[in-house]
């Protein structure tokens, strides 16, 4: 089977799709498909499937049991913009391979992100890593908003300054802060980039690294919309269970008593609460 071309993709190559106030995703290059997928698999599975339905269910069981390889002959290079916090939580995936701007030998751009009002909240109470689902009050996001804005009007100040004194741009990058934006050319594979987008797409991530998750999965649709589909069913809106929570099922379905402990009755119900259909 020769290059894959996918004429959905060929569309939305080299495009910047929006992210945040100044961010965007730009896929660069894509190498492979659904198909691609397929071929790799019937190397081991024989002369495998022949209509597209057919390659949807291979596809399916493949990623439904962990068959992970021929998910890893299809590649995806990004070119990001993001503001450094957020790089700094992309960069926790090391399967991928980046080449990222650099402070040492450019002029960083006077670039900050300012969360709108509807992303500023107070610190949740149950959940120690993240914001409270409630925004707080116009007046009250507005002034943070623009103690925001301040800091980083005065932090690149000082940087520009530094830098046209002739210091040493390694040095005088120092104090400029997190929400900075920075941009780099990202590539993955799309076993490692679905794993990416399980975990950047929870409720539980933060609201930033989420909004990048959502664009690339649609970009990943246009090149795999089989496999995407099959992520979605089987990873993104899936819940495991652990062999214990598998037998306290057994027993609430045969009338007897859930034998787990409080602690563990809890995450048994939080994930009965997903939606999971028994």
């Amino acid at each position: 089977m020769a290059h894959c071309i996918v004429p959905e993709a060929e569309e939305i190559l080299d495009k910047e799709f929006a992210v945040l106030d100044k961010g965007f995703v730009r896929l660069v290059d894509y190498y492979g498909s659904d198909q691609r997928i397929v071929q790799s698999a019937r190397v081991s599975y024989g002369e495998g499937t022949k209509t597209v339905s057919q390659d949807a269910g291979l596809i399916d069981y493949l990623l439904r049991h962990q068959h992970t390889s021929p998910f890893e002959q299809v590649v995806f290079t990004f070119h990001v913009k993001m503001p450094i916090f957020v790089a700094r939580q992309w960069v926790r995936h090391r399967m991928g391979r980046m080449n990222e701007v650099s402070g040492r030998y450019s002029i960083m751009k006077d670039e900050f992100y300012v969360p709108e009002d509807s992303c500023i909240a107070l610190q949740s109470k149950d959940n120690k890593q993240g914001r409270n689902s409630e925004p707080l009050p116009q007046e009250q996001a507005e002034k943070y908003r623009s103690q925001f804005a301040k800091g980083q009007e005065d932090a690149y100040e000082t940087y520009s300054g530094m830098v046209e004194e002739g210091l040493a741009r390694e040095i005088a990058r120092i104090n400029l802060p997190l929400s900075l934006y920075t941009e780099f050319y990202w590539q993955m594979d799309l076993h490692n980039l679905f794993h990416f987008l399980k975990l950047r797409l929870d409720s539980h991530a933060q609201y930033e690294i989420r909004e990048y998750a959502k664009v690339m999965l649609e970009m990943v649709r246009k090149v795999c919309p089989l496999a995407t589909a099959s992520f979605e069913n089987d990873m993104r809106d899936s819940v495991s269970f652990t062999g214990e929570e598998m037998q306290a099922l057994r027993d609430v379905l045969d009338g007897k008593p859930n034998p787990l402990t409080e602690k563990k009755l809890q995450r048994f119900n939080e994930k009965i609460a997903t939606g999971v259909q028994l």
